[in-house]
């Protein structure tokens, strides 16, 4: 793993809380998945970067180090994107304006929103960024290496980028179960999460906590997932297919041979869409209009998920335009 400098954010931020509970909560992160990114890191330099005692962390000689270069680069970076920035508006030609850069996450609203942009000012050069972290991708939208962010979050939670980003909900989904053709509950309008107990599942990565939400719900209904398979999305949808796992999925997810989505009944998980953007960047002053390209390309991605559009029907008593 190479050191990014959303690694050096991060453990000054573990520095400055003094506790990785502290940093986790600063962050919007779960306590054990900033303590296996803080792992990865030091893994990356080759020593522990933090001593932990009772009364918090504290930086161990090669951390003191790290954290004295960081407090150097992080704000010579920043210093150097406002200038960036500021002479991008100060007055560039139009032509050299006219670019779009959109990051975002596994799911198929990033390829509708492209397609959508280019199809509608084909004059702009539509730039795409993909990462299956959240993080990754908001920390590049606030640090002004891309215009906007498409990700999702679990239910109700937080965001990423909170303080920097301005973020709209575009659309907001259940959870979906993913399940072979021939699996007995394929049939099934709706599927008890219970009644999948023994069951393998796959999903595909990811750094907020949809991980914890999904644990949480399968407590709730009983019990404990066997195991959880994360992988790209054509791997997860290949092990559902030959039925070696059952697949979590949006619900927007289109139909595939030789698998079906179906809804989880109650809507145990929720997924949000958000589109994020830094209201000073260039690009800001058309946020209206993207949030609006963004949101038909999930009414289109709708359409496209039979399943979707019979839960819609069912539970709201209107169809998916």
């Amino acid at each position: 793993m190479e050191l990014e400098l959303r690694h050096l954010r991060t453990i000054r931020a573990i520095a400055d809380a003094g506790s990785l509970t502290k940093a986790a909560t600063a962050l919007g992160l779960a306590q054990p998945a900033l303590s296996a990114q803080l792992k990865r890191i030091e893994r990356s330099l080759g020593g522990a970067l933090f001593e932990r005692g009772r009364h918090g962390v504290r930086a161990t000689a090669l951390g003191a180090l790290v954290l004295d270069r960081a407090r150097v680069v992080l704000p010579a970076v920043r210093e150097l994107q406002e200038e960036a920035q500021r002479f991008a508006r100060s007055g560039a030609p139009v032509a050299e304006r006219r670019r779009v850069s959109v990051g975002g996450t596994h799911g198929p609203l990033l390829g509708g929103l492209v397609d959508r942009l280019a199809t509608g000012a084909p004059g702009v050069t539509v730039v795409t960024r993909t990462s299956w972290s959240e993080r990754e991708i908001a920390a590049a939208a606030a640090e002004g290496e891309l215009d906007y962010a498409l990700i999702g979050t679990c239910g109700d939670s937080a965001p990423p980028e909170p303080a920097r980003l301005v973020w709209t909900e575009v659309a907001r989904d259940p959870v979906f179960v993913m399940l072979a053709a021939a699996h007995p509950l394929a049939g099934a309008r709706e599927v008890e999460l219970a009644e999948l107990a023994s069951e393998a599942w796959t999903d595909v990565p990811g750094d907020g906590c949809f991980a914890d939400c999904f644990a949480a719900a399968c407590l709730r209904a009983g019990f404990t997932p066997a195991s959880v398979y994360e992988t790209d999305t054509a791997s997860c949808v290949h092990l559902v297919q030959v039925g070696r796992a059952v697949g979590l999925c949006r619900a927007t997810f289109p139909d595939t041979p030789g698998m079906v989505t179906r809804p989880l009944a109650g809507t145990p998980l929720v997924w949000r869409h958000l589109l994020g953007r830094h209201p000073d960047a260039p690009a800001a002053v058309g946020a209206h209009d993207v949030v609006e390209e963004v949101r038909a390309a999930h009414r289109a991605a709708v359409t496209r998920s039979t399943g979707y559009t019979r839960w819609l029907a069912h539970n709201t008593g209107q169809r998916a335009d």
